[in-house]
């Protein structure tokens, strides 16, 4: 049996830059929603309990905030036979986040120098901006820029024997996941400043996420 997934609200909060309520910023609007980074991870660091365990996460914050009439995917390629791509899996688009911006009106804009996908706009099923490479609220943690995609720049998944997806996203300890930023954040270079592909973790526990700026989150698109 899958164990569930907690919403622990007071350390999501820790996580979360405010986004003042003021004329300039839209009401969040669950409703038309259909793009957003998960606010909390599995707490497990990269075991997601599979493609499948992380699809329910993102259905169940989604409902939390009112989207959950929707169908929602995580955005993750695994590995191996079979092997998924996260692009494949994610619908057509467009999608927007809660506050009305628009990411990317097709998958090819999404993984293309023009997507509309950075700090300001990558935000939570609630509306909140996350932190980015900037922000360090909580030592513990430091940075939570870091988005687990298990991906290659395009969206596919990676050929090979090297574990580039927690073991296909049930692994907590070996291992090792591709992250993105999601600030777009980073040293010089292409890398760093990719949403989806910037570099590898050291392992997949969420002291080794932590350890290179991530805290287990992870992209969430609805497919209807």
């Amino acid at each position: 049996m899958r164990p569930s997934w907690k919403l622990p609200v007071a350390a999501a909060a820790v996580l979360l830059v405010g986004v003042a309520a003021d004329a300039q910023t839209p009401a969040p609007n669950p409703s038309a929603m259909t793009f957003f980074v998960t606010s909390v991870g599995s707490g497990r660091g990269g075991d997601l309990g599979g493609l499948a365990g992380a699809d329910a996460h993102c259905q169940q914050l989604a409902a939390a905030a009112g989207a959950g009439s929707r169908t929602w995917r995580a955005y993750l390629s695994t590995q191996g036979a079979g092997a998924v791509n996260a692009r494949d899996r994610i619908g057509n688009g467009p999608w927007t986040n809660a506050r009305g911006a628009v990411i990317a009106r097709s998958v090819a804009e999404l993984h293309s120098d023009s997507n509309n996908l950075n700090q300001q706009t990558a935000l939570s099923e609630r509306g909140e901006v996350l932190n980015g490479r900037s922000e360090k609220p909580n030592p513990n943690l430091g940075t939570l820029h870091d988005m687990l995609t298990g991906s290659q720049a395009d969206g596919t998944a990676f050929a090979g024997n090297e574990d580039r997806t927690c073991r296909n996203w049930t692994s907590s300890a070996e291992g090792s996941a591709m992250v993105g930023h999601h600030d777009r954040d980073g040293t010089p270079g292409p890398a760093p400043r990719s949403w989806n592909a910037s570099h590898g973790t050291p392992g997949c526990s969420s002291a080794d996420l932590a350890r290179v700026g991530g805290g287990g989150l992870f992209y969430c698109f609805a497919i209807n």
